[in-house]
């Protein structure tokens, strides 16, 4: 590659998951990789990849991935999370690209979601593109705490290969995972004051909002042909989508009272 490619990730505790990861783009010119306090191998397995490893105190998602962008020193930058792959096809197509002149500042990348071990193909799951290869410094993450997303200011092109995305391996993970998210989620919501203070409002959020998203990524995006891995996915997304106002609620009412 003509132009310099860094991949930047931040971790905690992903043992399970940084080797694969990290295999996947060994042929990429420098690793960054900004760390929270990780108490298992991650470090040493990224030092076997010749990572450059940071420890950083937690600032949320969108901030921390910020700052791994930041120590960033090559000409373009592919952001991951360290339960994605990057396919063999997606790897000869950016390296293909930065041998180049690319034409755009930013590039969405299609994913693929894996659910207890299947693909999910439906119901919003695929191709789930995702700005994560860009022009360094022409992009950043939104400051949330939960949900970031990449943003750019320049000109975006679709590139054709995929990201596979290891996201849940076991229903236990998935489960801790949109316990966790949703704790977050409930903190983003209340900032914007949706906490649900009257009754209608309540049953809105916390029931028929989550019905409505089933419904819609179920049966008009249709997640039934995802077979029964489809349905617990969309089943327990819609309880997260629920526990979360209902958190929002939950710290509403606490703060009235304190």
């Amino acid at each position: 590659m003509s132009l310099k490619l860094s991949v930047a990730l931040i971790t905690k505790n992903e043992e399970a998951n940084l080797g694969r990861t990290l295999q996947s783009v060994r042929w990429a010119d420098e690793i960054v990789i900004v760390d929270c306090g990780s108490t298992d191998r991650t470090e040493e397995i990224a030092q076997e990849f010749g990572a450059r490893f940071f420890l950083e105190e937690w600032k949320g998602f969108g901030a921390q991935k910020n700052a791994a962008l930041e120590k960033c020193t090559g000409d373009w930058v592919l952001a991951l999370d360290a339960d994605e792959e990057v396919s063999v096809e997606l790897a000869r197509e950016i390296q293909a690209l930065l041998s180049g002149a690319p034409e755009c500042d930013g590039y969405f990348l299609p994913r693929r979601n894996f659910f207890l071990g299947r693909w999910m193909r439906h119901g919003g799951y695929w191709p789930d593109e995702k700005l994560r290869l860009f022009r360094r410094g022409a992009a950043a993450f939104e400051e949330r705490a939960v949900h970031e997303t990449a943003h750019c200011a320049g000109r975006r092109g679709t590139l054709q290969g995929w990201l596979i995305h290891h996201a849940y391996p076991t229903l236990e993970e998935y489960l801790e995972h949109m316990n966790r998210y949703s704790t977050l989620g409930a903190q983003q919501a209340m900032a914007k004051g949706k906490t649900s203070r009257s009754w209608a409002g309540f049953v809105w959020n916390v029931y028929l909002t989550p019905v409505a998203t089933f419904k819609y990524n179920y049966f008009l995006r249709l997640g039934f042909l995802d077979g029964r891995e489809g349905l617990l996915q969309h089943l327990y997304h819609s309880v997260y989508v629920s526990w979360k106002y209902a958190k929002a609620w939950e710290l509403g009412r606490a703060s009235l009272r304190g």
